[in-house]
C-alpha cells in the first residue's frame, strides 16, 4: 500500500521505564520528584505526551506503589507547562520461571504477579488521560522471564480503562498484539479509533527491520492513532520512519540512553532531536491540547485525582 507521511506529528517521551538502567546513566530519573522533573523538561521540549513508570527513589529498581504514582502525578499537573499524562499499567505481569528442566517453583526474586483490579489500583487512583495496555505476552529477553499478558487479564484492565474514562494505549510487540487489539475493539472492550504505540525492536517481539515495521503499520486500522519506537541507537532513526510510515514519534529514556555514540542524553535532548528530526521532514509539531481533542482524552484539574 502507499507510503502517506504524517505531517502533523506528536511526541510521546517515556521518561524511565522499569529496565535496569538506573546505573548506567545518571539522567535516569529515580525519585517522583526526578521523574517529574525529566518530565517536565521534555514537554518544555516539545513533547506532548510523557509516558511514566516509577522507580524505589534509594535504588533505581522498577517499583508499582500507588503513592510514587500519586506524587509523580501531581507533581507534572502542578507544573506550569502543560502535557498529557500517560502511566503504565504493565507492572504486576512478570513471571521468572526455574531453570529449563524444572520451571516449577518459579523464581521468587524475578515473579511479580498480580492480579488485573491491584494492576489497575494506581490508575483508578490518579486518572491520568492515557495508561498503557500491554496487548499479549512474550518472551522477554531474559531465558526464563515471560510477560503475561492474558486475554482475561486484558479484557478485566481494558474494561476497567474504559470504564474510567481513560484511554488505553496499546502496545504492541508483534502483529499477535495487533490481532487481539483489534479483537477487544470489535467486542466493545475497548472504544473505536483505539491508540497504539508500536514497539520494535524488543527482545523478542517484532524485530525492528523495516519490512517487519511495515507489516506492522498496515494492520493498524486506518481510523486509529498510532506512534512507534525501536531501542537504543535505533530510537532517533524510527522517528523518521514513523513518521514517513504515517504515524507519531517516542523517544526517552526508557529505550534508550544515548544522544549518539558516547554521549549520553536527557529526555528533553532527545525530544528535541525528534523536533528536529520532524521539523526538517516538513512536519508541525502538535501540542497537548490538541493531542487531546485528536484522541478524545479528558484532562483532570490538579487535585482531581482519586
Amino acid at each position: 500500500m502507499p507510503i502517506t507521511m504524517n505531517r502533523e506529528v506528536f511526541i510521546t517521551c517515556a521518561v524511565t521505564g522499569s529496565g535496569s538502567t538506573q546505573d548506567r546513566s545518571p539522567h535516569v530519573p529515580r525519585s517522583p520528584r526526578e521523574i517529574a522533573n525529566s518530565a517536565i523538561d521534555a514537554a518544555k521540549a516539545g513533547a506532548a505526551i510523557v509516558h511514566c513508570h516509577v522507580r524505589d527513589p534509594e535504588t533505581g529498581a522498577p517499583a508499582r506503589l500507588p503513592a510514587l504514582y500519586r506524587e509523580v502525578t501531581d507533581r507534572i499537573r502542578d507544573a506550569e507547562i502543560d502535557v498529557v499524562l500517560n502511566l503504565t499499567a504493565g507492572m504486576g505481569g512478570d513471571i521468572t520461571f526455574g531453570p529449563c528442566e524444572a520451571p516449577f517453583p518459579v523464581n521468587e526474586a524475578g515473579t511479580d504477579m498480580i492480579g488485573a483490579s491491584e494492576r489497575m489500583v494506581h490508575i483508578a487512583e490518579c486518572l491520568p488521560e492515557i495508561a498503557t495496555l500491554d496487548c499479549g505476552s512474550m518472551n522477554f529477553a531474559e531465558a526464563d522471564y515471560v510477560m503475561v499478558n492474558t486475554p482475561g487479564m486484558l479484557r478485566a484492565m481494558g474494561s476497567m480503562m474504559t470504564s474510567l474514562g481513560v484511554k488505553p494505549e496499546i502496545e504492541a510487540f508483534d502483529t499477535g498484539h495487533l490481532w487481539f487489539a483489534k479483537e477487544l475493539v470489535r467486542e466493545g472492550t475497548l472504544d473505536q479509533q483505539a491508540l497504539v504505540q508500536l514497539c520494535m525492536g524488543v527482545p523478542w517481539g517484532a524485530p525492528n527491520d523495516l519490512n517487519t515495521f511495515m507489516a506492522m503499520v498496515n494492520n493498524v486500522p486506518q481510523d486509529w492513532h498510532w506512534s512507534a519506537f525501536s531501542l537504543g541507537r535505533d530510537q532517533l532513526p524510527y522517528a523518521a520512519a514513523a513518521i514517513l510510515a504515517g504515524g507519531n514519534v517516542r523517544v526517552g529514556l526508557e529505550d534508550n540512553l544515548h544522544l549518539k555514540k558516547g554521549v549520553l542524553a536527557t529526555n528533553a535532548q532527545l525530544v528535541e532531536s525528534a523536533v528536529t528530526i520532524a521539523e526538517n521532514m516538513g512536519c508541525r509539531i502538535v501540542g497537548p491540547q490538541e493531542v487531546r481533542e485528536k484522541l478524545g482524552l479528558v484532562k483532570r484539574a490538579p487535585g482531581s485525582a482519586g
